[in-house]
């Protein structure tokens, strides 16, 4: 199916494209506040609200995206967008550490909850991994790890939320160890309002997913650059941009935890754009629709978690340009990917 924007000028479609892109870091830059305030009022932590509010409402835009993309029978730019931005929201963690001066960010911030968010995040991306290697079934054009993943992640919340009434297993604590405490007079905000603001935020971020996802299938139309290199360096880039800015500007407000619970929260939820677009994909399983540039990302995307998890357990407190080594490991993986992604050209 033809993307609705093909019969524009590039020109015009780049256009579409970038300022859909604006309103969708417009979104992301005010879902912060909220989602830091909601997590003070409602009590739930920063890690969980990471996950629950802000990785589900700045992945909007980033699911919106796959699902259309699948829907009109772009499977390679639907899981390209899906884990390219996974990938890249993992360096965007490094670029907040850039940002955050006082020490490793994940030293800071450290939280059980965001580590088994990681963990969960590995087992999910290995599903989607065991997928694209098994016999060629699926029911009414769904694989049987669609409806498994949901299930791991709906699961995989539960455990996270029971640890934090019940933890095991504590941080820790040094000078530079920032704990999630509520605000004062955080119980008399109106939660009516806070969530009508994160209802009206994430209408925007959809809709502004959508119009990323017709420009991105049109520009790639266009220009002849593959849906894989479209889909894991543009879309995912821009779909991506609200974890960007609630990022910065949770480590602006000095909600540590919120801003590494948002990406790895969000990271795991973003697992289910795949799981989502194999649901709108109506020739079979996704998963078998891939090439190997897709498979690559998968794998890659589960070495950047894994080496982010083992930072987070080591707690350096400083290390290469004040990050850590796990930080620069990242940003070095995925620039190579990058690179590779680039040369491959349109080979699968």
């Amino acid at each position: 199916m033809e993307p609705y924007f093909q019969t524009l000028t590039l020109p015009v479609t780049a256009g579409i494209f970038f300022t859909a892109a604006v309103f969708i870091v417009l979104g992301g830059w005010r879902l912060s506040n909220i989602a830091d305030r909601l997590a003070d009022r409602t009590g739930i932590g920063e890690a969980i609200t990471g996950a629950l509010f802000l990785g589900a409402v700045t992945s909007l835009a980033g699911i919106v995206t796959s699902v259309t993309a699948a829907w009109h029978g772009s499977a390679e730019l639907a899981v390209s967008n899906a884990i390219g931005g996974i990938a890249v929201q993992t360096l965007f963690l490094v670029i907040a550490d850039l940002v955050y001066q006082q020490a490793n960010l994940e030293h800071a911030a450290a939280s059980l909850s965001n580590l088994m968010q990681g963990v969960l995040l590995v087992v999910l991306l290995s599903i989607t991994l065991v997928a694209t290697a098994t016999p060629d079934f699926s029911l009414w054009s769904i694989s049987p790890a669609t409806p498994l993943i949901f299930l791991i992640y709906i699961y995989g919340l539960r455990m996270i939320s029971k640890s934090r009434s019940s933890p095991m297993w504590f941080p820790r604590l040094t000078a530079e160890t920032r704990q999630d405490k509520a605000a004062a007079g955080a119980q008399q905000e109106n939660l009516s309002r806070l969530l009508l603001g994160l209802a009206i935020i994430a209408a925007i971020v959809g809709t502004s997913g959508w119009l990323v996802a017709q420009t991105g299938m049109a520009i790639s139309w266009q220009t002849g650059l593959s849906e894989s290199a479209v889909g894991a360096i543009l879309t995912a880039v821009v779909t991506s941009l609200p974890e960007l800015v609630t990022t910065l500007a949770a480590v602006r407000l000095g909600a540590y935890t919120l801003a590494i619970g948002g990406i790895i929260g969000g990271n795991a939820f973003d697992t289910m754009f795949a799981a989502a677009a194999d649901i709108a994909y109506r020739n079979g399983s996704i998963y078998h629709a891939i090439s190997n540039q897709q498979i690559f990302f998968i794998t890659l995307t589960i070495l950047m978690t894994s080496i982010l998890l083992l930072g987070m357990l080591r707690r350096e407190k400083r290390g290469i340009a004040n990050i850590g080594f796990e930080g620069f490991l990242i940003m070095v993986l995925y620039g190579g990917a990058v690179i590779y992604l680039l040369l491959s050209g349109n080979g699968g």
